[in-house]
Formats: structure tokens, sequence, C-alpha cells
């Protein structure tokens, strides 16, 4: 539950602070003065979409904090650690969670959830196990077709929520299984041609057996061939200056002579030149012997070399064309084999894939089944359970159903589920958003949370003038029925009518001042006399007529037969 929430710049509020707390807390004052905008503060705090029009005139930003009171190892809690935060614990099983938003006037907002920055969308993710909102415009979720089937499925408890987590389990496979198939006969054509090319390529790739780097090593052997003549003038140039089988002097003995001359005197510096010089001569006799088995090479090669050479790079260059490089081709050779077997593996995968189907769809059928059943009876139960609750909120004739009937298949089931209402005896029951009015709608959405509440709780809820379009005993029965609510939930009401709000155990009003300027207001508790005034100001517009404060006084007196 929300146990308190600060607004600053919110709106005409400039700063207020709401002591709320468990049960049910009403919210009142004047139009205009700024009630709304306590459910704005609240919806900015559940991560709905920031308007930097909400943000008070003059001001930078608007600001909004609250603080829950969450289990300390619940849900909740799991997920503010998630996303970097934490819970205070407060002893009991039970921890304060601190959640705070903030709009800019340019639109820019941050949030932040236990004490950490934190997306808008962690504060949705909240949401949806925190609170329950109605506001006027949505009084129905009961015109959403998913909405009342999600209403029936929170009254059907855990017989519903097996069966509906079994059909779901039942429809992905049956769904996962199904697109494969469909995958596969949709793309047989493709499939064929896919397998026809990837067998020519593995076949030429096979027929070329190319090596890792051999197109690169003939390259170079190319180059080596097209330029033999050059290289063979070049390499025995070398080799004669070296060995001194040519005209040029013989280096070998050259260092020799060298080395001889050094080694007849006795200096060490002159030692230590001839072996340097012993060291170099043997270099120069390894030089010229792989120059001799260079020119040997080379004598070898010819013309016809040169041709197989450049006929094999003609066949490389071939696969490098059609796969981009070398190392690509050899890839695919080692693993073209294993999809060619899956690509010719298709018929026989289709007809394992076909009877896999078929024995999902059995499952399937029978899972949509036991979730049709659940639900019928559920509705049945809600239905006549919603019809009682109606009689106590001032429609006596009214009697409500739920009809499951054969729908489209989706993940959520085979049934479409239709809330339907027959206000008066005779009438034909008719969908409820069409044969029910402004404040009848108020009064069935009142009628089936309180129901619900009663086997699938709810945190909090808020609603936003549930009371619109109703007033006189059908009001005093929205409160009570609101006050009811509040014994298993906490209830957050803003409410125009003083019969509503007479049941609240804490009441708050939100107070409008002018000082020729700006408009601000601010929000107080209302206890003895400043409640009567309140609640005979709602009653005639008046808080110091001294009738509207008897019938307040009276109103007030209601609370106690709930209690």
């Amino acid at each position: 539950m929300i146990e308190e929430m600060r607004l600053r710049d919110l709106g005409v509020i400039a700063e207020a602070t709401l002591p709320i707390g468990a049960g049910f807390t009403a919210i009142t004052g004047e139009t205009g003065a700024g009630k709304t905008m306590v459910v704005t503060g609240l919806g900015l705090l559940l991560g709905q979409r920031a308007d930097s029009g909400a943000v008070r005139a003059g001001a930078a930003q608007a600001t909004v904090d609250g603080v829950w009171i969450v289990p300390e190892d619940g849900a909740v809690a799991a997920r503010v650690r998630e996303a970097g935060g934490d819970v205070e614990p407060i002893g009991g099983g039970r921890a304060e969670l601190y959640i705070g938003r903030s709009i800019s006037s340019e639109g820019r907002g941050r949030a932040s959830v236990g004490g950490r920055a934190a997306p808008a969308g962690v504060l949705a993710d909240l949401a949806d196990e925190l609170v329950v909102v109605h506001g006027q415009s949505d009084q129905l979720r009961l015109r959403s077709a998913a909405a009342q089937r999600d209403a029936l499925d929170r009254f059907g408890g855990e017989t519903v929520h097996t069966a509906r987590d079994a059909y779901r389990r039942a429809f992905e496979h049956w769904r996962a299984i199904d697109r494969e198939l469909s995958e596969l006969t949709d793309d047989r054509d493709a499939r064929a041609r896919e397998a026809e090319d990837l067998r020519n390529q593995l076949a030429e790739i096979e027929q070329a057996a190319p090596e890792p780097g051999e197109d690169a090593e003939l390259a170079t052997r190319a180059e080596r061939l097209a330029n033999a003549e050059e290289l063979r003038v070049a390499a025995a140039t070398a080799h004669d200056g070296l060995s001194g089988e040519g005209d040029e002097p013989d280096a070998g003995a050259l260092l020799a002579e060298a080395r001889r001359a050094l080694e007849r005197v006795h200096d060490p510096v002159l030692a230590e030149l001839a072996g340097q010089l012993a060291d170099v001569g043997y270099r120069v006799a390894d030089i010229a012997a792989a120059l001799a088995g260079y020119l040997a090479d080379l004598d070898e090669s010819g013309p016809h070399e040169l041709a197989a050479v450049e006929e094999r790079r003609a066949v490389l260059a071939g696969l490098v064309r059609a796969h981009g490089t070398l190392d690509a081709a050899i890839e695919l050779l080692d693993t073209g084999s294993s999809r060619l077997a899956e690509l010719d593996d298709d018929s026989d995968r289709i007809d394992r894939l076909t009877a896999e189907r078929d024995a999902a769809a059995s499952v399937l059928d029978e899972t949509a089944g036991v979730l049709t059943a659940a639900r019928t009876e559920a509705a049945a139960r809600l239905g006549s359970a919603v019809s009682t609750e109606l009689r106590a909120l001032a429609m006596p004739d009214a009697r409500l159903e739920v009809a499951v009937t054969a729908g489209t298949e989706s993940a959520s089931g085979r049934d479409d589920v239709a809330i339907l209402l027959a206000p008066h005896p005779g009438a034909e029951p008719r969908a409820v958003s069409r044969g029910a009015s402004g404040g009848e709608l108020s009064r069935v959405m009142l009628a089936i949370e309180v129901v619900i509440a009663a086997v699938d709780p709810v945190p909090t809820f808020v609603f936003d003038e549930v009371d619109a379009g109703i007033g006189g005993a059908a009001a005093i029965e929205v409160g009570r029925r609101l006050a009811r609510l509040s014994e298993s939930s906490q209830v957050i009401a803003v409410t125009h009518l003083a019969q509503v709000a007479a049941f609240a155990a804490n009441h708050l009003t939100v107070v409008k001042a002018n000082d020729g300027s700006v408009t601000a207001s601010d929000v107080r508790r209302l206890d003895g006399a400043d409640r009567e005034a309140e609640m005979a100001r709602l009653l005639s517009g008046m808080p110091d007529s001294d009738a509207a404060l008897t019938h307040a006084r009276e109103l007030l007196s209601l609370r106690t037969e709930v209690d």
C-alpha cells in the first residue's frame, strides 16, 4: 500500500503531502482545486507517460515522491533489487519502498526506485503488482473484451490459472511446430534449389581440393617463373662473386686470406677479428650453396611449369569469385555437408513434424476444453455474486451475466468472454458498455472489483470519481462498498459526494487559495468539525449551513455501521 505521497509544483499544487495509510481514504475538494492532480501524481509513480504540461506555471520541474509498504521478500522487492535499488525493512516481514518521479518544463523526466535511478518502465512493471486505477475514462476496462476475460480469470482463481497455464504451454508448443512445418512446406521449392546449388558447389570444391594459403603460394611461384631469366642472372652473378667460379674475385678466398693475415700476428684484438672473419667465411659459403640450389631449381623449371601454375591459379580464382575467399570455400566444404543432409531430409522431416503437430493439436484441444470448462463454471459464480452485489448498490432488479463463447484461438484460449447486464426485469442482457448508464456502469465496475477482491486481493485500488452519475441511496451504497473493499485492500477515492466520503476512515481535502496571480492548492487531513464542514459543503455548497451540518453528521454516523 502507499503510505505517503508528496507533490511539488504539479498542476495547481505548489507543495502538498498526502498521509494516506491503510483502509479507505477519500479525497475531496472544490472543482479546479487539483483533486485530479493527486491521481496524476500517483500515475507518474506508476510509470505513466509524463506530460510537461502538468508542471506548475513558472516552475522548472514537478516532482512526485511516494512511500510504499511492501512485503520485504515479495515480487515487488525482487523487481526493485533487480533494477539496482532496495527496500528498507521495518519489521514484521514488511519494508518501505521509495519511488520518485520528476518532469521538467522542457519535457525531460527522471525516475528513481529504491534509491537508484531507473527507467520509467520499471515503475510500470511495479504497477502491475501494486495498484489498480479506475479513472472516469477507463471505468472501463469493462469495455475491453480482453479486460473482461482477465477479470473472469482473476475471479476463477487457481483452477482457471492452472488450466490457462497448461493451455498456454500447449499452444506455444503447437505453434512452434506449426511454424516450422509451414516454413518447410512453403519454402520446399526454394530449399530444393538450395540443395542442388549446394551440391554443385561442394562437387566443384571437392574436385579442386584447395589447400589453405595455396593461392598465395602459387602467386609467388608464378611471379618467380615469369621472371626466371632475370632471377637466374642475378643469382648466377651473386654465386660467381662468392664462389670464384666466374671472372670476379673469390669472396671466400679473399676472406680466408684476410683471416690468415690476422692470425699470423699475436694480438688479442686482431685474433678476435680473425674469428669474426672465419664466421663470415662460413656464412658466405652457405649463401653460395643456397644460390647454387636456387639456380638448379630454376633450371629444372620451365615454361610448362608456369602454364601449370597459371592453370591451377585460374581454378582457385573461380572458387574465390564464387565464395569470396579461398578460406570460405574450404570452410563450406567442411560445413556444407551437414546443411545438405538437412535439406535432403525435408520429406522425412515434414512427415515427422506433421505427426508431431497432430499430437500437439490433440493436447491443445484437450487443454482448451479444460480451460473453457473452468471459465464457464467461474462465469456462473461471478455473475451470481456480482448480481447480489448490485442489489446492495441500489440496483435491485439488475442481473449480470458472464457469457463464455467460442472465439478465435489465441495464447489466452479459445474463449470470448462478455460481461452482460440486464438492468431491469424482462430486459435482455446486453454488453455492459451498451446496456448501462454512466452511473450503472460505475456501480457494475465497483461490484466486480469487490467480488474479485474477495478471491484475488489487489494491494491498492484508486478510484477517480467512481461515483460519477449517481447520488442519493446509490451513492451511500457505493461508499459502503468502498469501505468493505478496504477491509482487504487499500482504497483511495477521489469523490465529489458526501455520501461516499462519509465512509472513509481517512478524509483528505484539496484546498484552493488564490493570491491574485497563481493558484496553489494544499492537502489537509480532516477530522471533527473540519470534516463536518467539508461534508456540508459537498452536500449543499454551504459549509456553515446548520441543515447541511446535521445531514453531514448523520452520514458520518453511517461509518460506525460498517465498523
